[in-house]
């Protein structure tokens, strides 16, 4: 069987699985301060000592500090996002993979064992760091190791596991709404972190991965593991093609990789290649004989195909973040309240992380079916309809219209605003550069991230529903946009997409 038609193996899926435990890390942080926020920075004794001889009952915050703590691992995300690319580049996709979960480990135990809020700030942004640098590595590991016809299945995973740590965090939290178990609540973070840097030992090397650095037996041997009883020839032949060039690729399909084959054979035949291209009538050109050099973040803008491919990943990234959703999921309590008691708006913002999480699921069924675009044109069109409905909700004070568009407006964006831009950043970005455009990529969303949570506060608070006549508009922008420019990627090999944009 060819692996190029293989869909679901084994080893394959437990890879994405256990590096997806990252992704259920970084939902965790991002949930944790939810349901138990209020008890965590405003409770009755304060810094008393009255639960605990140990630990204060609570750690007093303003309202203004404690936006700011919530949202300080944004501040970290930033920071990892920004480093991450040369940090996996240089180290590799799988150890970038293990050693980011120190992070959430230590920053964890910080916030659960913090006596005061610059401890509890600086654990947030230790969470932080590991998961903009997780966001990052994840989903680059995912896309490369993934086959062809699962690659937006194994891609949707990433943001599953988001959204599955979000929703336990908020469901789990509720018990641990009290003191002293919210400090519990905070440092869950680190089970999953310690099991993921022990079970990824067990997991591949990304074969591209292995291929940039010219490991090409170690890459051979990764790339058959995850695809068993298949034969890998053709992949693995495009594969090196995508980033040796056609010169290498054809030797290498000549060469027989035995037991201590030397990859400098194949570069001293590959450099021979290139001059009988000089000297001799072959089908060898120049610009099928390029090997191409990791590209850092100033290069992948002066190179043209790569920059036209970094400004649609950049794009999605920033829609993904100014169409509104983190400002629907922090405020959801704040728009229910609107209409309902304040008790029964806490429900409602854990319903609403319920649909975010079935909406997932419905996005991990038709990834592969129907293709990202037609999924991305929809969320769009969805997030634009849902955020008119919230606003006539809110002017003609209509509860039920309320709850309608929120539901509706988390469904819209979680089958496709939030799964593909991250999915898409691997799918469209060739080896050589996707560690740089990920990079990029990755800090812009956790800065766009970052100004959503300190301004929609004060947008919300100026001009209330309204407010989301922004989004609306961002969401009409970011349909015309994806119909116009983006490609669809279902099906196909990374080094076949890169030439639409040639």
């Amino acid at each position: 069987m060819e692996s190029l038609e293989m869909k679901l193996p084994g080893y394959m899926v437990y890879s994405v699985v256990v590096a997806c435990l990252g992704s259920f890390s970084n939902g965790w942080v991002i949930g944790s301060a939810n349901v138990p926020g209020e008890v965590t920075h405003a409770c009755e004794n304060g810094l008393a000592h009255v639960s605990s001889s140990a630990f204060p009952d609570c750690l007093p915050m303003a309202t203004g500090l404690w936006g700011f703590a919530v949202s300080a691992f944004c501040v970290g995300g930033l920071v990892g996002g920004f480093f991450g690319g040369n940090i996996q580049t240089k180290f590799g996709r799988k150890k970038t993979i293990i050693f980011n979960n120190l992070g959430w480990i230590l920053g964890g135990l910080l916030q659960g064992v913090a006596v005061n809020p610059a401890m509890f700030i600086v654990g947030r942004i230790l969470c932080g760091l590991s998961c903009g640098l997780g966001s990052l590595a994840t989903p680059t590991y995912v896309g490369e190791i993934s086959t062809i016809k699962a690659r937006g299945t194994m891609g949707t995973c990433n943001q599953f596991f988001i959204v599955i740590g979000i929703l336990l965090a908020s469901v789990i939290g509720l018990p641990l709404a009290k003191v002293p178990l919210w400090r519990i609540n905070y440092a869950i973070v680190a089970i999953p972190a310690i099991a993921q840097f022990f079970l990824m030992a067990g997991c591949p090397e990304s074969p591209r991965y292995l291929i940039s650095i010219n490991r090409i037996e170690e890459a051979r041997d990764a790339l058959q593991r995850l695809r068993p009883n298949a034969n890998i020839d053709k992949e693995f032949f495009g594969m090196v093609e995508g980033q040796l060039g056609l010169a290498a690729a054809e030797l290498l399909a000549r060469t027989d990789l035995k037991p201590g084959f030397d990859e400098e054979d194949l570069k001293t035949g590959f450099d021979e290649q290139i001059e009988d291209a000089h000297t001799k009538t072959t089908t060898i050109t120049e610009d099928d004989a390029v090997h191409h050099e990791s590209m850092n973040m100033v290069q992948i803008f002066r190179d043209p195909l790569i920059r036209r491919i970094a400004l649609t990943v950049l794009t999605l990234h920033v829609i993904q973040q100014l169409i509104g959703m983190n400002a629907v999921m922090y405020y959801s309590t704040t728009i229910f309240n609107m209409s309902f008691s304040a008790e029964m708006s806490k429900y409602m913002a854990i319903v609403t992380t319920v649909v975010n999480f079935a909406s997932t699921v419905l996005s991990l069924i038709l990834i592969d079916r129907m293709g990202r675009r037609p999924l991305l044109l929809i969320a769009e069109a969805g997030a634009c309809l849902f955020s008119v409905l919230l606003i006539i909700g809110y002017v003609y004070n209509l509860g039920a219209l309320l709850v309608v568009s929120v539901f509706g407006y988390v469904l819209s964006f979680a089958i496709g605003v939030g799964p593909i831009p991250w999915m898409m950043t691997s799918e469209l970005t060739p080896v050589y550069a996707s560690s740089a455009v990920g990079a990029i990529a990755t800090t812009m969303n956790w800065a766009m991230n970052f100004l959503i949570g300190q301004c929609f506060p004060i947008i919300f608070q100026g001009i209330k529903g309204y407010s989301f006549a922004i989004f609306a508009g961002v969401a009409a922008l970011a349909f015309a946009f994806t119909y116009l420019r983006v490609p669809e990627t279902k099906g196909r090999a990374v080094e076949d997409i890169v030439m639409d944009f040639q």
